[in-house]
C-alpha cells in the first residue's frame, strides 16, 4: 500500500514547487539580462562554438591566455618518483607558501580538465539537447583544446536532482524543471609519455558547476543529514553532509542511474583493470562540482578495499560537512588542496563553520565562552554547523588590479581562480609581475 505523505513533507513539497515557478517566472521575465541558466552566449574567432558560462564571464583576461601554448620555453615537468608529493600524501608541506611551480602547473592542468566540463555543456535552455553534453565522448578533450593531455574519456556522468516537480509543472516549463543533467566525465591517462612523466597512471574526475534550475535548489537546501551507511542510531553527532549535495550524488531516476552509481562501476572498472599498476584518482571541480568531488572521494575509499591515493583538488567550493565528516576523510587518507579566493562569499557557505574541535574550549574568557558555546549548541541544533577540510591554498583576487572588484561572480569564476594560480608567487609578495602568461605554460602537454 503507498504511503500518505505526512502534513511536513507536503509543505516541504509546496515550498520546493513554488521557489521552483518562482525562479522559472524570474528568468523568464528577464531573458535580455544575464541569467544563471539562460547565459550569454557570445563567439570570438578564436573561440567559435565556445559559450560563455555563468560565472565564468566576467574576467577581463581571455581563457585563451589560460591555455598552454607552443611559444613558452620549457617542457612539462616531469614529477617521477616525486608523484606522491604533488598528490598531498605529506599535505603539500613547503609546496604551497612559496608556490612550488611543479604544483602550479598540476593545478592549472586539472583546472583545464574542469573548464572542459563546463565548456561541453548545453547552457542552452531552448536547445533540444539542453542539459547534455555537446560532444561526443571521443572528441571532448579534443573539442576543448586539451587533447595533447594524454588522457581519454572513458565515462559520462550524470546527476539527478532528488526535488520532485508535478507534471503539470514540467508541462508549463521543462526545462526549468529538467531533473538529470550531464555534470562531468571520468578520464584515464593512457598516454605512455605522460605516465612517465606523472609518475603512475592518473584517473581524473571533473565536475562542472551549478548550471539547471533544480541544481540551484538543491544548492539552497543548506541543512546537514546523515550519511546513509554511518547511522549507528547512537545519540551523539554522526558525520553529516549538507543535503543538497547528498541529493544530486545519490538520488536516481527508473531510467537514470545515480551519480554514485556511475562513479562506483567506472571506478571499479579502473581498479580491476589498473590495479596492478602505480595508479592515482584525483578529482577536481569547481564550486558545485567541487563538493561532489569531495563526495564521490568519501564514497571511493568507502566501497573500495585498498583503493589507490585520492587527492581532491578543488576551485571556488562551497562547504560539505560537519566535523565528524571531515574526520572520516582524514582517517580514509583522502588528500583535499582547496583553492580559496577570501573574496569569493560561495567559499563561505552553507552554514557556519568551526576549525577546530576545541574552537569554543580553547577561549580564556570564561563568559564569552559560554557564550559561544551556547551559540555553537543553537545553530548546532539547526544542522548548521560546518567543518573545512583539507589543506587551503589562499589566493585573493584583490591582489589582481585588472579584475573588477566587488563582482561577486568574477571572484567565483574559474578563470580568476585560474588567474590567481598562474600570478601567486608567496604571500608575503603576492602575485608574480615578471612572469608572462607563456612563461608559466610548458611548451606542450607531452
Amino acid at each position: 500500500m503507498q504511503q500518505v505523505p505526512n502534513k511536513l513533507q507536503r509543505e516541504d513539497k509546496k515550498q520546493d514547487l513554488i521557489i521552483i515557478m518562482r525562479l522559472a517566472l524570474t528568468i523568464r521575465a528577464s531573458s535580455s539580462s544575464f541569467s544563471i541558466s539562460n547565459p550569454i552566449i557570445t563567439l570570438s574567432q578564436d573561440e567559435s562554438n565556445t559559450p560563455t558560462l555563468p560565472f565564468n564571464h566576467c574576467t577581463t583576461h581571455s581563457w585563451s591566455q589560460l591555455k598552454p601554448t607552443s611559444s613558452a620555453n620549457y617542457m612539462s615537468p616531469k614529477l617521477g618518483p616525486k608523484w606522491k608529493q604533488y598528490q598531498g600524501i605529506n599535505h603539500w608541506q613547503d609546496l604551497l607558501d612559496p608556490l612550488d611551480d611543479n604544483l602550479r602547473w598540476e593545478i592549472l592542468r586539472y583546472g583545464h580538465f574542469v573548464d572542459a566540463a563546463y565548456r561541453s555543456f548545453d547552457f542552452d535552455p531552448s536547445s533540444p539537447t539542453y542539459a547534455t553534453c555537446r560532444h561526443p565522448k571521443s572528441s571532448l578533450l579534443n573539442r576543448c583544446g586539451i587533447a595533447s593531455s594524454g588522457y581519454k574519456l572513458t565515462k559520462n556522468l550524470r546527476a539527478t536532482c532528488g526535488i520532485h516537480v508535478p507534471t503539470w509543472a514540467d508541462k508549463i516549463s521543462s526545462w526549468a524543471c529538467s531533473r538529470s543533467s550531464w555534470i562531468g566525465y571520468i578520464a584515464v591517462c593512457e598516454h605512455k609519455k605522460e605516465i612517465i612523466r606523472l609518475g603512475r597512471r592518473d584517473v581524473v574526475i571533473a565536475f562542472r558547476g551549478t548550471a539547471t534550475c533544480l541544481e540551484w535548489l538543491e544548492n539552497l537546501r543548506a541543512t546537514l543529514t546523515n550519511l546513509a551507511d554511518q547511522v549507528d542510531g547512537k545519540d551523539d553527532i554522526g558525520p553529516m553532509v549538507q543535503k543538497g549535495f547528498l541529493s544530486l550524488y545519490t538520488s536516481k531516476t527508473s531510467k537514470q542511474a545515480s551519480l554514485q552509481e556511475m562513479v562506483r562501476e567506472e571506478i571499479g572498472r579502473v581498479i580491476k583493470s589498473y590495479g596492478n599498476e602505480p595508479l592515482s584518482l584525483t578529482l577536481t571541480g569547481h564550486s558545485l562540482g567541487a563538493a561532489l568531488a569531495i563526495l564521490s572521494a568519501y564514497d571511493i575509499t568507502t566501497t573500495f578495499e585498498n583503493p589507490p591515493m585520492v587527492t581532491v583538488v578543488s576551485f571556488g567550493g562551497p562547504r560539505v560537512g560537519n566535523r565528524r565528516f571531515r574526520r572520516i576523510l582524514e582517517q580514509n587518507g583522502i588528500k583535499i588542496l582547496r583553492i580559496v579566493n577570501p573574496d569569493d562569499v560561495f567559499t563561505r557557505v552553507p552554514g557556519f563553520a568551526v576549525s577546530k574541535d576545541n574552537d569554543v574550549a580553547d577561549n580564556e574568557d570564561v563568559h564569552v565562552a559560554r557564550l559561544l558555546g551556547w551559540l555553537h549548541r543553537r545553530v548546532e541544533d539547526m544542522q548548521l554547523v560546518y567543518a573545512d577540510v583539507g589543506q587551503e591554498l589562499r589566493l585573493s583576487s584583490k591582489d589582481l588590479p585588472y579584475l573588477k572588484q566587488g563582482d561577486v561572480a568574477t571572484c567565483h569564476d574559474l578563470k580568476t581562480y585560474l588567474h590567481l594560480v598562474k600570478s601567486f608567487v608567496s604571500s608575503s609578495c603576492g602575485p608574480c609581475t615578471q612572469k608572462t602568461i607563456n612563461d608559466m605554460w610548458p611548451k606542450a602537454w607531452l
